[in-house]
């Protein structure tokens, strides 16, 4: 049985601001689909807020509350779900889900159990990427672009796992193997993810090991891709 898919869906800080569009056609499209799950935060703000957005009134009703207070008690049914091929949708009251949100534990378990996760358009690609990890994130260090010389980039790395236990780093596209195999070089004992087209259609998200991420790239025919590394030291 094929496994159905998270999506992230970000909502305006703003609450007079418009949705974004492309992420209110993915909405109009599941709106009404019985074979997904509309997560949502608090059910009467987001009433308001898919109301002003022109949605179809008759989803609230299946709207399904998850939040901190929630999270932990349905986490396990919303993952059997997805196991069985439905899909679901998790919007936050305003701003990205999953970042510094209760979502990440949900994403966790999306990749835990081999479960697609993506987002509609986001335009911060930094946090974007951390919500999509999953990674546990109250804390995290942004280490800006790798350097290049290979004899910097180790103790570079290293010198920012002693800082936090979760760092981002990103490079350019056609440096991408080559930093995998200096992050397998530099032996350090973390989880990578690797965040590769963010919001385009050759979207690829991968996490576990580093050796294993190095396994799933060779099988990649284009390996320029533009890409952010965040890696995970518990």
């Amino acid at each position: 049985m094929k496994k159905g898919s998270l999506t992230l869906v970000p909502t305006p800080i703003n609450d007079e601001a418009p949705l974004e569009p492309i992420a209110l056609n993915y909405l109009k499209k599941i709106a009404l689909n019985t074979n997904h799950i509309l997560l949502v935060e608090e059910p009467k703000v987001m009433r308001k807020k898919w109301l002003d957005w022109n949605l179809p009134r008759e989803a609230i009703d299946s709207f399904e509350v998850y939040n901190e207070h929630h999270a932990g008690e349905k986490e396990k049914k919303i993952i059997s779900k997805l196991k069985e091929g439905f899909s679901a949708t998790l919007l936050s009251d305003c701003g990205l889900p999953a970042f510094c949100d209760p979502g990440q534990t949900l994403v966790d378990l999306c990749h835990k159990n081999k479960i697609k996760v993506t987002a509609t358009p986001f335009s911060n690609s930094i946090s974007l990427a951390v919500a999509l990890s999953g990674f546990p994130h109250h804390n995290f260090l942004f280490l800006g672009f790798a350097p290049q010389k290979t004899n910097e980039f180790t103790p570079w790395i290293k010198e920012g796992l002693k800082k936090s236990k979760v760092v981002i780093f990103m490079d350019t596209p056609y440096r991408l193997e080559k930093t995998i195999q200096k992050l397998i070089d530099s032996k350090i004992n973390a989880q990578l993810f690797l965040g590769i087209d963010l919001n385009m259609d050759s979207e690829i998200l991968l996490r576990g090991k580093i050796h294993n991420i190095e396994s799933e790239l060779s099988g990649l025919t284009e390996k320029k891709r533009e890409f952010i590394a965040i890696l995970y030291q518990p």
